[in-house]
């Protein structure tokens, strides 16, 4: 807590009594527990609005990332040479497993 051990705490709250006196010491801590509380919901509320704007932005990552693989699913279906593919679920080496699930030129699977 701070670097602040039991001997100087204790002589924290000494020097308090001292200076605040019986009759205002537990006003006081009241009202510093209270701020503290405060303090916290802020902050956590801070810490759910950078979760969610990561959140947000990751998800617009993702759709970027699907478009551009449609895209360019899309480019190289209209070319000369066929796109490489494997059965559903596998991947042809040297390749990437895709997100959007097996090409679409691809065989459908036999029932």
């Amino acid at each position: 807590m701070f670097g602040i051990g039991m001997p100087e705490l204790m002589v924290i709250m000494v020097v308090a009594l001292i200076v605040l006196g019986p009759k205002r010491l537990p006003e006081i801590a009241r009202l510093l527990g209270k701020g503290l509380a405060e303090f916290r919901h802020a902050t956590s509320d801070v810490s759910d609005e950078l979760h969610k704007a990561q959140r947000a932005i990751e998800d617009e990552v993702r759709a970027a990332e699907r478009a551009h693989l449609v895209a360019a699913r899309r480019a190289s279906a209209g070319s000369e040479a066929p796109l490489a593919s494997a059965p559903a679920g596998e991947t042809v080496p040297g390749t990437a497993p895709s997100l959007l699930g097996p090409h679409p030129a691809a065989d459908p699977p036999a029932e």
